[in-house]
């Protein structure tokens, strides 16, 4: 699957970084942290774009969710559930998506590989599959991953899925797509019928203001 998560993959991925470090991490003073700087994190996606497996994409996003700390101090201390634009283009786009405590989002779809890195609290991954020739519900469970703090995981782009914080406070994380988030036309399910539909942002993210992009 190059990588990528099917419908029928469980366990989180575990990414081990051994190469040298990736730029979007500036060096301190010997012995400091490092200081996570954003416009070379969305340079660095950009530059793995043409590795068609998301490895190199994944790597990038593992750096960054390996320091909170330093990630927060970049894109700002969450503070309410939300939707942030951190780059927008035709080929790439990087949110940082805050979940409400226990927010749950309808099943829907993509159609982008996307990287998720959870640098707070939990985002637990339900997915779904189609049902051939269905006779009550369009798409059935096919498995699920939870994600923690510092866990990065890879989405395929024909994945189903939806989202539930099971926290009772607000969790973090930078979610990356291949491509424009905002234009491409998808689907989600009604959470009752499971009956395929447009996707409407509105819906799926309810209540979930949206920040500008960069």
């Amino acid at each position: 699957m190059n990588g990528e998560k099917s419908c029928f993959m469980f366990a989180p991925v575990a990414v081990m970084v051994d190469t040298e470090p990736l730029r979007s991490f500036h060096p301190k003073a010997k012995g400091a942290m490092t200081m996570f700087d954003l416009d070379q994190f969305i340079a660095d996606l950009r530059a793995s774009l043409a590795e068609r497996s998301r490895q190199a994409m994944q790597e990038v996003v593992t750096r960054a969710v390996s320091d909170p700390r330093s990630l927060i101090r970049e894109i700002g201390e969450p503070d309410k559930g939300g939707l942030k634009v951190l780059h927008h283009g035709p080929d790439l786009t990087v949110l940082n998506v805050i979940w409400s405590p226990h927010y749950v989002t309808l099943p829907h779809n993509h159609l982008l590989a996307a990287v998720i890195g959870m640098y707070g609290g939990r985002e637990d991954n339900m997915f779904w599959r189609r049902v051939p020739n269905p006779e009550r519900f369009q798409i059935e469970a096919a498995g699920g991953e939870a994600l923690g703090s510092g866990d990065v995981t890879v989405l395929g782009r024909d994945i189903i899925h939806s989202v539930v914080n099971p926290l009772a406070k607000i969790s973090g994380a930078i979610h990356v797509y291949d491509g424009d988030f905002f234009a491409v036309r998808r689907s989600m399910w009604d959470a009752e019928t499971l009956e395929e539909q447009p996707y409407d942002m509105a819906v799926v993210a309810k209540g979930m203001g949206l920040q500008g992009a960069r």
